[in-house]
């Protein structure tokens, strides 16, 4: 059991650290392609918004857990749930990474928790615990939400700018744009922490708790200090290979719009978590919104190829995560005895 417990506790701390690591592109591509921030203070900034977002709600964290029923089985299976769980997660992490593509690490946790609880379900190490509505409710939903209201959010935004804008000079409406992408930058970051973070420090009390260690929501703080440190630390080393895909290679913005764009992606963030509770992807929430403001530019810019290319990963993110978890659980349940 403290092998698993350490283990599991190890690959939890992986998986915190690359969700950083992975989608601090989020905050920082543009803001740096249009030269509204440095590298550096970019970096610095979001790590500490983040890390301030864990912090923000306990309450969120929470209500995630017992809307979507983040429970594992008890003792030994739950550990191994948990340590699929996380493995399929890092290892999708990676691969993306490797690939530059921007994916979402909340689907890819949803996606091998989700598989983990299946494959323990084949085995009856647990009951149904209405897994496939989650998979619809924290997967699939805010999928098509994201997808669908993201770049409208983002045109709509733009259009009343565009005209507000409309005798501004090119070099002013420039400063503006970057002015804006600086606070946006600090909100998207802040956003990640909200829903990310919450819901990383949340997995976290449920493993320990699964192992018997007698934790509640009463500690919540301390999870969260720990959570917090490793998410900012992911995000000060930064994911520039996905950066330069979302600042460069999938659509190329102005200042202006990519401020615009950051802007809506972080009030869908905030809005989803806060009045639905619904685990929105911040990654996908800018890359959508990004790719409504580049609709808004009288020359295309949206890299059509490209944008196809981040869709499959988007739906393969949940499916191979799914996939690899259950497969773990399979080849590692001798252990549970």
């Amino acid at each position: 059991m403290g092998f698993l417990l350490v283990f599991a506790v190890l690959l939890w701390a992986l998986v915190t650290f690359l969700n950083g690591f992975h989608d601090a592109s989020n905050a920082v591509a543009t803001s740096v392609r249009t030269r509204a921030l440095t590298p550096g203070l970019a970096t610095i900034m979001v790590a500490g918004f983040a890390a301030a977002g864990t912090f923000l709600s306990t309450g969120l964290g929470i209500a995630f857990q017992d809307q979507f029923e983040l429970t594992l089985a008890s003792g030994k299976a739950g550990l191994v749930m948990a340590i699929a769980a996380l493995a399929s997660a890092a290892m999708w992490s990676l691969f993306t990474w490797w690939r530059g593509q921007p994916t979402s690490q909340t689907h890819g946790m949803y996606g091998g928790l989700i598989g983990a609880v299946v494959a323990a379900m084949t085995l009856g190490y647990m009951d149904n615990t209405g897994v496939w509505l989650t998979l619809l409710i924290a997967v699939l939903l805010p999928l098509a939400v994201t997808v669908i209201i993201a770049p409208m959010m983002s045109i709509l935004v733009m259009i009343p700018i565009a005209w507000l804008m409309r005798y501004q000079t090119p070099n002013s409406a420039d400063r503006i744009g970057r002015v804006s992408q600086a606070t946006a930058t600090a909100a998207v970051a802040f956003a990640h922490g909200l829903q990310d973070g919450q819901r990383l420090a949340v997995f976290l009390l449920v493993v320990t708790s699964t192992a018997g260690m007698g934790f509640d929501y009463g500690d919540m703080l301390g999870f969260e200090a720990i959570t917090a440190v490793i998410l900012a630390a992911g995000m000060f080393v930064g994911g520039w290979r996905i950066t330069y895909t979302l600042s460069t290679r999938l659509v190329q913005l102005d200042p202006l719009r990519a401020g615009m764009a950051k802007v809506s992606s972080s009030l869908l963030v905030f809005f989803g978590s806060i009045a639905f509770h619904l685990p929105i992807s911040s990654t996908q929430s800018v890359t959508a919104s990004l790719l409504g403001a580049g609709l808004t530019q009288r020359h295309v810019t949206v890299n059509q190829r490209r944008v196809l290319d981040v869709a499959s990963y988007w739906l393969m993110t949940p499916v191979a995560t799914f996939l690899v978890a259950a497969i773990l659980f399979l080849a590692a349940s001798p252990l549970i005895g």
